[in-house]
């Protein structure tokens, strides 16, 4: 015969690898060291101000721009 099995024992094992798994999925899918998300982040700001450098001036509904001075 076998050794009794405490099942609290062993749901709450369970319960642990499965919070360690959800924890390693998450460390892979979320943590990045801080240098690369410093790089992104100075990578978007540059990107957000390239695209406002970018921008046409007037009314956008109507396509009509602002008049130049020779018109």
């Amino acid at each position: 015969m076998s050794e009794p099995v405490n099942l609290g024992k062993v749901r709450k094992a369970r319960a642990k690898a499965e919070k360690r798994a959800r924890a390693d999925a998450n460390a892979l899918k979320f943590g990045r060291p801080k240098a690369e998300r410093r790089a992104e982040e100075a990578r978007a700001a540059k990107e957000a101000e390239r695209l406002e450098g970018h921008r046409l001036t007037g009314d956008r509904r109507t396509g009509d721009r602002e008049p130049s001075e020779g018109s």
